[in-house]
């Protein structure tokens, strides 16, 4: 939770230029935080669901100190509301990648170098797996190898790999079967990474320096793998009509795991299980046009 860190230090900064105690967390306080972080310049001026994140960073940077923020609290939830009212426009959400999308990507990696090789994995072990962009670099070789993993894979003989995952609700298993091609199998690309990388222990992804170079020690950053996606997916020119700008705002990480979600023609609820949702409605959050127009109701009521 650097993050959350970093957040509560600038905070803190935001309060001694105004001679308030951030410690402890004062619900009136905190309200008038994330009015100015709605206010100021069209610069400055954050988004809702900016501030909304960086209230959830608050709230759990206080809880680990022992001072737990209440965000229901009508100081905090009056101006949260008010801001909303006042400044929430509907998400945009990132860009599914598909399958040809997918395919077209791996063809812009270079498959002579470990760099493309490890990329090639990422990829198509992030879509079949529907995995969070923390999830695909948190992986180790197996289990209990790191204390900073998140879950490790086991590969089954011809029938794919079993990735073991810890989310912030216990632990999952996701189940990734082989391709109908080699080309683009995402076992096969695991086998070959692992293999050529001549990884057997520790980080799943690391990072490569440089060819003729050992492959590092250290586990990637997730960023990585949003780079990686943006990058893959203007080489190969998905949704050229975007703008290299707008491009960049369109596709993360988070593109691989609406692209598993929109394309896999099986029933929801093995979707649902893949990406690991509580709910069926939240997996519909993540399919891209799939059920659009799907019935039309002007032509079902005589129209």
């Amino acid at each position: 939770m650097g993050t959350a860190r970093d957040l509560m230090t600038t905070g803190s900064a935001w309060c001694r230029r105004r001679s308030f105690d951030p410690v402890p967390p004062d619900p009136q306080i905190v309200g008038l935080y994330i009015t100015a972080q709605a206010s100021g310049s069209a610069r400055d001026k954050k988004s809702v669901s900016t501030i909304e994140r960086r209230l959830s960073s608050l709230t759990w940077n206080y809880t680990q100190r022992g001072q737990p923020l209440d965000r229901k609290d009508r100081h905090i939830a009056t101006v949260l509301a008010g801001i909303r009212n006042k400044h929430a426009s509907p998400p945009r959400q990132e860009e599914a990648i598909l399958r040809d999308d997918l395919v077209a990507m791996l063809e812009t990696l270079d498959r002579g170098t470990l760099r493309g090789l490890r990329d090639r994995a990422m990829l198509l072990v992030g879509f079949a797996g529907g995995l969070r962009r923390s999830e695909i670099v948190g992986l180790d070789v197996a289990r209990d190898q790191t204390e900073d993993g998140r879950g490790w894979i086991e590969f089954f003989a011809d029938k794919g790999v079993l990735v073991t995952l810890r989310g912030k609700t216990g632990w999952r298993e996701v189940e990734i079967g082989r391709g109908s091609s080699d080309a683009t199998c995402p076992v096969v690309a695991l086998q070959t990474w692992l293999k050529l990388a001549r990884i057997g222990h520790g980080p799943l992804f690391r990072r490569v320096t440089g060819e003729g170079k050992p492959v590092g020690a250290e586990r990637l950053n997730d960023q990585e793998v949003a780079r990686l996606v943006k990058r893959a997916a203007l080489a190969a020119g998905v949704r050229g009509d975007l703008s290299e700008g707008e491009h960049g705002q369109r596709f993360s990480g988070h593109s691989l795991r609406a692209g598993l979600a929109s394309s896999a023609e099986v029933d929801e609820r093995y979707v649902q299980r893949q990406l690991g949702h509580a709910s069926l409605e939240m997996t519909r959050k993540y399919q891209r046009r799939r059920d659009r127009f799907r019935v039309n109701l002007t032509k079902a009521s005589g129209l």
